[in-house]
């Protein structure tokens, strides 16, 4: 399974740290930037290197990571193929991927530590999406059907 994965500067570290993680437990990796904390970087350009690279290969997975996750999950979430989801806990991990079939999970390295990160990570990586009622609710939404 391939996992692309990027940060800005305030990401960075726990980027870094994640991509080993999921290096040491079998994942295809592809680290998309950004290469520094010290240089302050612009969370979107990073954001959309990933949708393009799932938009090409739409059986892979995304992970975006900034200060709070919130600005990464804005920024992916506005292309019709991405349902990118912030996740702090396990549970809401989990829950992404049975109930929306998020494909990029957004986290935030300001709001929660490395081996929580690694929990969401692990749960995200590892839940089915079930389909059924939730498949009719995501496609109302790729259809704009109102309900």
């Amino acid at each position: 399974m391939t996992i692309y994965i990027a940060s800005d500067h305030a990401g960075f570290v726990l980027k870094e740290l994640v991509v080993t993680y999921l290096s040491e437990n079998g994942y295809n990796v592809i680290n998309m930037g950004t290469s520094s904390a010290a240089n302050p970087v612009d969370y979107p350009d990073f954001a959309h290197a990933v949708v393009r690279a799932l938009d090409t290969d739409r059986e892979a997975y995304g992970i975006l990571i900034c200060g709070t996750g919130i600005g990464m999950s804005i920024a992916a979430n506005r292309f019709p193929h991405i349902r990118a989801t912030l996740c702090q806990t396990e549970q809401e991990a989990m829950l992404a991927r049975q109930h929306n079939n998020a494909n990029i999970i957004c986290l935030g390295a300001r709001i929660i530590d490395a081996e929580q990160a690694f929990l969401c990570v692990k749960q995200f990586m590892t839940t089915d999406f079930d389909g059924g009622r939730h498949q009719n609710r995501l496609d109302k939404i790729k259809n704009n059907i109102q309900i």
